[in-house]
């Protein structure tokens, strides 16, 4: 298997996620900016990953089942420590909303291959639209969230950046939703007409 520089880049975006975790939690005043900024590169690498195997067709089996898995890792990590360490009944539900709209279209898609209708669920333009929603509002958080004061947030533009933030994850939410809604619709002539085992 030949690992492609789209494919190092997903691999490193893995990396990236106990380093934001250890970052996250170290004990000084500068760690909200620094896990902000490794979430930045690890979006940037996902923007970068992308072009660059359109741009020069450097595409893998390999990479093309990794890049969903990274995105989906990161994601779901800088939720988990977003909602620790501000744990509102709002930000939780935001949280839900998106991991669970992620394993639900992560199955959806796993039983239209199945079916040999992979293409009906393929990415729409709303989902790499709440992506990009979704990856702001994540830095925002990130940079305003205080770990070892939950409920607390960053001096120095951390109130409005936080409330920036936290209505883009409500958008980011909201979308979420609607691309799934999206993916069903297509999927459910599939659906419908399949035999039942």
């Amino acid at each position: 298997m030949k690992l492609t520089i789209p494919t190092l880049l997903t691999l490193f975006r893995i990396a990236l996620i106990p380093v934001l975790v250890v970052v996250f939690y170290l004990p000084y005043s500068w760690t909200h900016i620094a896990a902000a900024l490794i979430f930045a590169l690890g979006a940037l690498t996902d923007w970068l990953d992308g072009w660059i195997a359109r741009r020069y067709r450097m595409y893998s089996a390999f990479g093309a089942f990794l890049d969903p898995v990274a995105d989906k890792l990161m994601v779901t990590v800088a939720l988990f420590l977003i909602v620790q360490a501000h744990p509102t009944p709002w930000m939780a539900l935001w949280a839900a909303v998106i991991v669970g709209r992620e394993i639900a279209v992560s199955a959806l898609r796993e039983w239209m291959a199945e079916v040999g209708q992979r293409a009906r669920v393929k990415v729409a333009w709303i989902g790499k639209f709440k992506t990009v929603v979704q990856m702001v509002a994540l830095i925002f958080l990130l940079y305003s969230v205080v770990p070892d004061k939950p409920g607390r947030v960053a001096p120095w533009m951390g109130g409005p950046i936080f409330h920036i933030g936290d209505w883009l994850l409500a958008v980011a939410a909201l979308l979420t939703l609607w691309s799934g809604f999206q993916y069903l619709r297509a999927a459910w002539p599939a659906l419908r007409d399949a035999p039942d085992e």
